[in-house]
């Protein structure tokens, strides 16, 4: 546990005693009003006087980030109330009380577990039937915590692959710190032992999938040329068992102009296999291939659709309207088909649509069982889920709506190879999950396990509200709170980007940490995200992007209009393109926040694209190199737009040195150039974590108290 140094000013006290008071100094002589010098301009600040803090683990830019901890935690870790909400949200984090999210391989259930003895986490299985009971037994694959003591590390566990059909050999990633880079190991998991002469790859930013027990294609790092501009792998090799890493053969290349270039391999129920390739042009757009022996047969579809096979069946959504023989029946974006995978190879477009959305309905996602679809929508940004099932392989697909209350659902497959059995979790703001185990053959459903509750949900109240943005455009956001509660401490968070939707959950550490001490909280549902569609995303993306602002303007206007809460007490949060967000209103709209919290952001808008993964955003926000493109961004850029005269709330920036998604030096030299412009924000940059700010959930709970503790003094929450 590491110890922290809390910053301490001692002020010297001057004590006049028994001497008497000095003589009073003499009349100054009077000048004439036009004699007097106006005072002194204040120095210009240049944008570039702040390049040195994108030296990521430059002495100086440490230098600054320990310097600014000290001062933030000496003065946020000082409230009271402070240590018991930093230990409670580490009790709850921590918590063996935990529902395990287990996925099966080979008929055992695996789970990545993190608690107070394992902080680091223990990849671990067990069987059904155990995990049934209260206390199931686990056997240990791969404990971090151990390996990191053995090894004197700090590793932390970025997932698994394993090969089927048996899952016994797994390539591991562990990151040093929490960043996106990992090291790569073949772990084999009936001798719970790392493979010697096994695959293995040094730290960075790998892609990697099994062919078979011999061969795996990698994606890396191969040298000049070999990695894209936003630092992904542009060239994929098949690399056999045995052999140099050097020896591996290319089998697929993208450009330099691209996200990143992939291959892998997916099987069906068949046991049949195919490879494919795929080339990521950026977040929306992707070029797929079926690599077929050593020849390459790019797939027929639109950039932005995405496609998938399973068995002898072919699924797509399109982004854009898509019309896809001339002439023919244009699919509205958003639209879901299917059709035959041979028949659809063979040039023929006949589909059967799944799933058309509306103007308040969306597709969230979809999964498969041996025998049947499970498709989940959004209506008004709630959740839905219908099964579909079919005669035989020759007949249509049928949907039977899922009936549930709860406020949010989600259906998972128990064992897609083997089973028409799926995992049914539900939740809602103030309603902990349940896990429960149910038949789409029967009906049936069992419940398996229910969390406990961690905070007070008594006498809450959830709704959902609609603002008029400035366009016109309905947003709607939920709002959590005790019923009749005057205008308060309110708490706004949102997202609004790359399609990404927020949906209702059970959010411990917000009802902890907020909720439970009489706090509001306000989740809004901005353009950019896909809570109705690609046309919500694509309404805020590059020169649209505005629209998304004036969304999260539009709700914040409303809340107080409605009583909620008041300019003084609204406060807002938000993380990476959330904390690009709250940067910008900080500088649009600095009258009418509170409190202002922006973690792991983006605020450089005119060098995002020079900073580690920036690049691969493009598609979402613009090319600054463009001069069109340049004068749209330049208009929210917040970096840009800080200004000397403005009166801003009380702001707090947060972020991870390891961040190698988000570079840290967008969070300090926003800091830095506030600072320089006489502002007073808050930072805080932990060590270690990644793009998540924390590499353990005990350093996620400190995080976290110094937040809730900043925006509670601040907007005057109740001490609890």
């Amino acid at each position: 546990m590491k110890v922290r140094v809390l910053a301490s000013a001692v002020l010297p006290v001057l004590v006049a005693c028994a001497a008497a008071p000095p003589p009073a100094p003499p009349p100054a002589p009077k000048v004439a009003a036009s004699a007097v010098a106006p005072p002194p301009a204040p120095p210009a600040v240049n944008d570039e006087d702040f390049a040195w803090l994108e030296d990521v683990n430059g002495e100086r830019s440490i230098a600054f980030a320990k310097t600014h901890n000290a001062l933030s935690e000496g003065q946020l870790t000082a409230e009271p109330g402070f240590k018991a909400l930093e230990e409670r949200l580490a009790a709850i984090y921590l918590s063996k009380d935990k529902i395990p999210a287990v996925h099966v391989e080979n008929g055992k259930l695996r789970n990545f577990w993190t608690d107070k003895e394992h902080p680091r986490g223990v990849w671990r299985e067990t069987t059904l039937a155990e995990y049934k009971k209260a206390a199931p037994a686990w056997t240990t694959l791969l404990d971090v915590d151990a390996l990191n003591k053995s090894e004197g590390q700090s590793y932390v566990y970025k997932g698994a692959q394993c090969l089927r059909p048996l899952y016994k050999r797994c390539l591991v990633s562990l990151s040093k710190g929490g960043g996106d880079a990992t090291i790569v190991r073949e772990l084999d998991t009936d001798k719970k032992d790392f493979v010697k002469g096994g695959f293995e790859l040094p730290e960075g930013k790998h892609d990697l999938a099994w062919k078979d027990e011999s061969t795996i294609y990698v994606g890396t790092d191969y040298g000049p040329g070999s990695l894209t501009r936003a630092g992904y792998a542009r060239v994929s090799k098949e690399w056999k068992r045995g052999t140099p890493l050097s020896a591996a053969k290319t089998v697929f290349e993208g450009k330099e102009t691209d996200n990143g270039a992939t291959c892998g391999r997916t099987w069906d129920h068949k046991n049949r296999f195919r490879d494919f390739c795929t080339r990521s042009i950026d977040f929306e757009r992707k070029e797929l291939h079926f690599r077929e022996g050593d020849k390459l047969v790019r797939v027929d579809k639109p950039e932005d659709a995405d496609f998938g096979v399973r068995d002898d069946d072919v699924f797509i959504r399109v982004k854009s309207d898509w019309t896809p023989v001339p002439g023919g029946k244009t699919y509205k974006n958003g639209t879901l088909l299917t059709t035959k995978y041979d028949a659809y190879r063979a040039g023929k477009r006949d589909f059967q649509v799944l799933f058309e959305p509306t103007a308040r309905s969306a597709f969230a996602g979809w999964t498969s069982t041996r025998n049947q679809v499970v498709l989940t929508t959004l209506n008004d940004v709630r959740r839905e889920v219908t099964v579909f099932k079919r005669a035989n392989e020759k007949a249509p697909w049928v949907g039977t709506p899922m009936k549930e209350s709860a406020g949010s659902i989600v259906v998972q497959a128990y064992d897609h190879w083997t089973s028409d059995d799926v995992w049914i979790w539900l939740e809602d703001f103030t309603v902990p999950s349940t896990l429960s185990l149910g038949s789409l053959v029967t009906g049936k459903r069992e419940e398996l396990k229910k969390m406990p509750s961690f905070f007070e949900a008594d006498g809450l109240e959830t709704t959902q509200h609609f603002a008029t943005s400035k366009d016109g455009t309905k947003v709607p956001y939920f709002e959590v709170g005790k019923k009749g509660r005057a205008a308060g401490a309110t708490l706004l968070e949102a997202y609004g980007g790359f399609g990404l939707s927020q949906q209702p959950g059970y959010r411990a550490s917000v009802g902890a940490g907020w909720l439970e001490r009489g706090g509001t909280f306000v989740l809004a549902n901005i353009r950019g995200g896909g809570e109705y569609g690609p046309e919500w995303h694509h309404a805020a993306m590059k020169e649209k992007r505005q629209n998304a602002y004036d969304d999260f303007i539009a709700v914040a206007e409303d809340l107080v209009a409605r009583g909620v809460a008041t300019k003084q007490t609204l406060g807002i949060l938000g993380g990476s393109n959330g904390g690009l967000l709250t940067s910008v209103m900080l500088t649009q709209r600095p009258e009418l926040f509170g409190a202002v919290v922006s973690r792991v952001p983006l605020t450089d808008m005119k060098r995002y694209h020079k900073l580690l993964a920036g690049a691969s955003w493009m598609g979402e926000y613009g090319d600054p190199d463009k001069p069109e493109e340049w004068a749209a961004l330049a208009r929210y850029s917040p970096f840009q737009n800080v200004k000397r005269e403005a009166s801003y709330p009380p702001v707090l920036y947060t972020t991870s040195t390891k961040d190698d998604r988000v570079h840290p030096g967008h969070a300090r030299k926003m800091v830095a150039k506030l600072e320089a412009l006489g502002h007073k924000p808050l930072y805080y940059e932990n060590i270690e974590g990644g793009h998540g700010g924390a590499a353990d959930r005990t350093q996620a709970a400190h995080v976290d108290a110094l937040i809730y503790t900043f925006l509670a003094t601040r907007l005057g929450l109740e001490k609890k």
